[in-house]
């Protein structure tokens, strides 16, 4: 919808709130994604504004701000936010206070924010300022947006998707591995924008010695690069690889201590974390708990099948993002190993999201079933 004057209803004024928290789905990380319209009583829209990156103004300052700028007064006005306005101090101050001190009468909200730091808080400070709050209106979209964010609030994991593009037939790579490229540009660019989403992008060290990525978001325009996590158990990664081109964020676990390696890595800018499980890997579920401790929300796995299959076996996997092209190649390397299973009731179960053409290929987003029930 684009409207700037219009006079619309509730469900549209939160529909335009929630595209403008879309607007920020590569910026805001590790923040939520969060929009807000602020509407006079005829349904008038005076202003709106997204969450900005990490540090800046939050969605409710940007539609004050906004607001402010075209001359409206908003006070006596509504705003309708999709997720509830801060009550703490962090990089920002507290939204409800500003809305509180803008004199806006009435906040509609989308739901309460999982951090604990708020969590009901930011509501209870508008109420006893007198302001009326409504919650629920676009809760499951506003939800879905912010899937990384509640996965590291209530479950102290972040959301993991896996990618893997590979053709018709399950395969992802020759035998030679040679796997430039099975799928188009199209996809290409479009596993790039999912890249950019995410808080992080997680490999192994089988991937990096193999093709020497460098993993960072090129195909699409970015305000930031998202991290990149490495699990590379002894430490094996040259110092001359492709992944410390780009300016990021770099988490390198490891399952051996190597004091040497450990202090030229960390002297790039890595940050080395020694952390193995009873095998003499690393432990991959711990792993993923102190990624939700570094603030990452969504993880993006481009990994290898040894890592894929690792991770599918640990239950560490939410989501799947499956690139198939048109093309049979037969014999080859597979998306992940696991099993054998012994009964097909021991089969993952997942609920297809999305299905949708880009460019020759299929892109399938499927989700473990009822993994989202959190």
């Amino acid at each position: 919808m684009n409207t700037r004057s219009g006079v619309i209803d509730a469900a549209a004024l939160m529909d335009v709130a929630l595209a403008c928290a879309r607007e920020g789905l590569l910026r805001t990380s590790p923040n939520p994604r969060v929009g807000c319209v602020i509407s006079n009583g005829d349904g008038f829209v005076l202003g709106w504004g997204s969450t900005q990156r990490a540090g800046g103004p939050h969605a409710e300052i940007m539609a004050l701000r906004d607001a402010k700028s075209r001359g409206h007064s908003v006070v006596g006005a509504t705003a309708y936010v999709t997720l509830e306005p801060c009550s703490h101090h962090g990089r920002t101050g507290p939204c409800c206070d500003a809305l509180v001190e803008a004199g806006i009468a009435k906040v509609v909200a989308s739901l309460a924010d999982p951090n604990p730091l708020v969590a009901g808080n930011g509501f209870s400070r508008l109420r006893a300022a007198g302001v009326d709050v409504e919650v629920g209106l676009g809760a499951a979209q506003a939800r879905e947006l912010n899937l990384g964010f509640f996965s590291r609030m209530v479950r102290q994991t972040p959301w993991v998707r896996m990618k893997v593009a590979a053709s018709l037939d399950g395969t992802t790579a020759l035998n030679n591995g040679a796997s430039q490229w099975i799928t188009g540009p199209e996809a290409r660019a479009d596993g790039h924008a999912w890249r950019a989403r995410a808080c992080a992008v997680l490999t192994g060290i089988g991937t990096v010695l193999a093709d020497d990525p460098r993993l960072d978001v090129r195909e699409v325009h970015t305000e930031r690069q998202p991290a990149l996590v490495l699990v590379d158990s002894d430490l094996q990664v040259p110092l001359n690889a492709s992944i410390f081109i780009a300016a990021r964020d770099l988490y390198i676990y490891a399952a051996a201590q190597n004091h040497a390696k450990k202090n030229a890595l960390e002297a790039m800018g890595a940050t080395v974390v020694v952390m193995p499980n009873e095998h003499g890997k690393v432990d991959l579920p711990a792993m993923m708990k102190d990624l939700a401790r570094r603030e990452i929300n969504e993880l993006h796995v481009e990994a290898g099948s040894k890592l894929n299959g690792s991770l599918v076996r640990e239950g560490l996997v939410d989501e799947l993002l499956v690139y198939l092209a048109p093309k049979l190649i037969g014999e080859g390397r597979g998306m992940l190993q696991w099993g054998p299973l012994e009964e097909l009731s021991h089969a993952l179960a997942l609920d297809f999201k999305a299905v949708d053409k880009v460019g020759g290929d299929v892109r399938l987003v499927a989700r473990v079933a009822g993994r989202d029930c959190f």
